[in-house]
Order: C-alpha cells, then structure tokens, then sequence
C-alpha cells in the first residue's frame, strides 16, 4: 500500500507537467492572431468567473474600445456584472515584435507579458481586485483562441501563492462588417 501511494506521488507533478499547454504548440495555426487588428475598433465580450469549485460566482459584460497607433494598441474596457457593479480598464499594449507584447494597465502589478503564435495568444500579470471591502493581488494566466474574424475564446486561471481560486472564461465578437474591415497593414508598412 506504501509502495502504491509513494508510485502516485512520484507520477502526479509527471502528469500535471504533460498537461500544461504550450505556446510553440499553436505555431503555423490558422486564423493567425494579430492582436492588434483583432482588437482595432468595437469589440464585445460576456464572461463568467467560476471559483476553484466549479461555482459560479459571477457573470459580467464588457465593451471594448480598441485603438492601434502603429506601436501601442489601446484598449478600454468597460465592465457590467450582473449584480449592476460597474468598472473600466485601460490597457496599453506595446507590440515587441517575434509575437512577444507587453502590456499595463492602472490595476496591473508591473506589466503583463504575452506571446503570440499561429491563433493562440498567452499572457500573465499580476493584478489587485476588489473583494467585498479589500484589495486581492492575484495572478491571471490567460490564454486566447481565435476562432474566426468575428470571435476569440479566452480563458484565464486566476492564482494566489500558486495555487488556482478561479477561472474566468470569456468570449469577444467583433461586429462582422468590422471584423472583415480591418486591415492588418494599413499604407502597406509592417508595424516593428
């Protein structure tokens, strides 16, 4: 029975360790993520937040403004949740080139750092959100899928002292006459 139960302890970390995705995986996937174009213009979004249970805990909306100067895209936020509660947040992303972008926002601790390749976008940042009355610094893992020019699943593993509370699941569509409207190379200029 020792003998059992050490095996399993030895095989766990090993199994959890084949399960994590990994970026260079989603090489050469089709759509192709440009982030920028994605996000250029209006974007909606609807997302629930789930505890480390399964629970629902909460159901949200957000509209998204999206602007792209050639270097940073610019994305405000604007959240609803069920209960009425209301919030923004402003990112300001910075393209890095090779796939790589590093955005900040007012709530982020530090920046957040994300790589894309083929349709797959994934970032972490730390964060402070409200809880009742108080201030929770947790850490957000997400990892983005598009799936066409109109929609993009995200899903996002919410951590504190590395062990997961929640996941939030979200899904962006784009307006279809703007999703086929936006040009990834407007002037014919590649951004850096």
């Amino acid at each position: 029975m020792i003998r059992r139960i050490a095996y399993v302890l030895i095989l766990l970390p090993l199994l959890g360790a084949c399960q994590a995705m990994n970026i260079d995986d989603f090489e050469g996937t089709t759509p192709q993520l440009v982030l920028e174009d994605y996000f250029a213009g209006e974007t909606k979004a609807w997302g629930i937040f789930e505890d480390r249970f399964g629970n629902l805990r909460r159901e949200f909306k957000v509209d998204i403004a999206g602007s792209w100067d050639g270097r940073v895209l610019t994305m405000t936020e604007d959240f609803v949740y069920a209960d009425g509660e209301t919030d923004r947040r402003v990112w300001r992303i910075e393209k890095l080139g090779d796939g790589r972008y590093r955005g900040r926002a007012d709530d982020v601790i530090g920046t957040a750092e994300g790589t894309v390749k083929g349709k797959a976008l994934t970032w972490s940042y730390d964060i402070v959100l409200k809880v009742g009355g108080s201030d929770l610094k947790v850490r957000f893992t997400d990892w983005l899928f598009l799936q066409d020019d109109e929609v993009m699943i995200n899903r996002a593993s919410v951590t504190k002292f590395g062990i997961e509370i929640g996941t939030v699941t979200l899904f962006f569509r784009k307006p279809v006459t703007q999703a086929l409207a936006v040009p990834s190379d407007p002037g014919g200029k590649q951004a850096a």
